[in-house]
C-alpha cells in the first residue's frame, strides 16, 4: 500500500483508494456567488492512499493503475464520503475513477 505523507491513518483496502476532495467551485463562471447548499459535489481530487489491489481468484493481487498523487476524476455519485480533521475525503474503488488528469 502507497500512502502519502499526511497525519491520516486510513488504509483502503483490495482495490479501493483514498481521496483528498477538491474545493467546490465558489463562483458560477459569470461570477455569480453560490451558497453552500447550491455548490456541486466535487468529482476530482488527489489519491492520498491506495489498497493492494484487488484480489484475483487465483491469489494473487491486480495491480493499481492508480498512484499516490495522481489527480484523478471520479463519478459523481461514488464511494463513500469521510471528515477528517476538517479535511474531505472520499474513499472509491479505482474501477470508479473515470480518468487521471495529466498536468
Amino acid at each position: 500500500m502507497a500512502k502519502a505523507k499526511l497525519n491520516i491513518n486510513i488504509k483502503p483496502l483490495d482495490d479501493r483508494i483514498l481521496v483528498k476532495q477538491s474545493e467546490a467551485e465558489e463562483k458560477t463562471a459569470g461570477g455569480i456567488v453560490l451558497p453552500d447548499t447550491a455548490r456541486e459535489k466535487p468529482q476530482r481530487g488527489q489519491v492520498i492512499a491506495t489498497g493492494p489491489g484487488k484480489l484475483l481468484t487465483d491469489g494473487k493481487r491486480a495491480g493499481m493503475d492508480v498512484k499516490v498523487g495522481d489527480e484523478v476524476v471520479y463519478g459523481k455519485y461514488v464511494g463513500t464520503e469521510i471528515e477528517v480533521s476538517g479535511e474531505k475525503y472520499v474513499i472509491i474503488r479505482e474501477n470508479d475513477v473515470l480518468g487521471i488528469i495529466e498536468k
